[in-house]
């Protein structure tokens, strides 16, 4: 097998598309509208690619084509690539892989090792933010910002990342202490959830501290991905946190709802215009706004200024609560009737 980043020359090329989609290839991936074959079928391509190698006709699944593509950079990505190089022998550390394309593309904390080889990989607990690879910055001594480029400087230390973690401590650590930081919030019950399990809607309360010494700031500061996924278990998320005399918003999706999966649950993703609608009419803060928001792969809605950017919104979380809680109960009523 041998691998080459995806570009418009391989085209009309017969090849195997892991992870992504792309076309003229047999996919083993778990993007929608991806054809991967049934057999093989898992919640991350990484956990795809294991099936794959470890299958009895694998040479009957990948049609005798030996050229491997993607056309993006992630730790998914990345493990995918490299379970279909090595080939069985991978199979050998199939948890510390599976766990790793888990923290990167859900943000699911399966394990701590798991999420400190996603960061070292891909720069991050967000499986949105491109913050760039740290430890193809390393291998490279300055920042690398071409795809093809990360794939070929990292490919060949996957399995010591994956098996000798403790070594990338320079490149997880401070990005593991945030998520840490934020671990021990909701531990603490300073950041909590609440999940009102008939309307499936969890809402999340941050604590501003979690974010840095100084409070959260919405130009800086994205949502603690990971300790989210670890405590909410709805299938709709309502996260508040407190800043400059009122609270921001953002509603999203379980992070693992963007893909095609067999073990997590199919979430069906609703028409929250009208929801909008409502509490824009209760709002008095001025010109920010709910918006719909899809930005991100598990993004919903927002309370944005017109930048996009979260803003401070005079309702208090028990008052969005209530409105989200009786539209999705609504909309669940009008869906069974349909």
């Amino acid at each position: 097998m041998r691998f080459e980043y995806y570009h418009d020359e391989l085209t009309d090329v017969p090849k195997l598309s892991v992870d992504g989609t792309v076309a003229n290839a047999v996919h083993f991936s778990h993007w929608q509208g991806n054809q991967t074959p049934a057999s093989v079928k898992a919640d991350t391509s990484t956990e795809i690619a294991l099936n794959l190698v470890g299958a009895p006709n694998r040479e009957e699944l990948t049609r005798g084509i030996d050229l491997v593509t993607n056309n993006h950079f992630d730790t998914d990505g990345v493990l995918s690539v490299c379970t279909i190089l090595t080939g069985a022998r991978a199979l050998e550390f199939r948890d510390e892989l599976i766990a790793a394309a888990e923290a990167g593309d859900f943000s699911e904390l399966s394990t701590e090792d798991g999420v400190r080889a996603s960061i070292v990989i891909q720069g991050s607990d967000s499986p949105t933010e491109d913050s760039g690879s740290p430890l193809a910055r390393q291998l490279a001594g300055e920042d690398v910002d071409d795809d093809a480029r990360a794939y070929q400087l990292i490919l060949p230390h996957v399995e010591r990342v994956l098996t000798r973690t403790s070594e990338y401590e320079a490149l997880w650590r401070d990005a593991w202490d945030r998520i840490a930081a934020a671990l021990d919030s909701f531990a603490k019950g300073a950041s909590r959830v609440i999940e009102d399990t008939i309307a499936k809607l969890s809402i999340v309360t941050l604590a501003p501290e979690i974010f840095s010494p100084s409070g959260f700031k919405p130009t800086r500061h994205s949502a603690p991905f990971t300790a989210i996924s670890n405590q909410a278990s709805g299938e709709i998320f309502l996260i508040a946190t407190p800043f400059d005399n009122g609270w921001t918003y953002r509603i999203d999706y379980p992070y693992y709802s963007w893909a095609e999966t067999v073990v997590r649950p199919k979430v069906r993703r609703r028409n929250l215009g009208p929801l909008m609608a409502e509490l824009n009419e209760l709002e008095k803060s001025g010109p920010a706004r709910w918006r719909l928001d899809s930005v991100e792969l598990a993004s919903a809605a927002k309370f944005s200024d017109r930048h996009g950017q979260l803003a401070t919104s005079s309702l208090q979380p028990d008052e969005v609560a209530t409105q989200m809680s009786g539209f999705l109960l609504k909309s669940q009523t009008t869906a069974a009737l349909a």
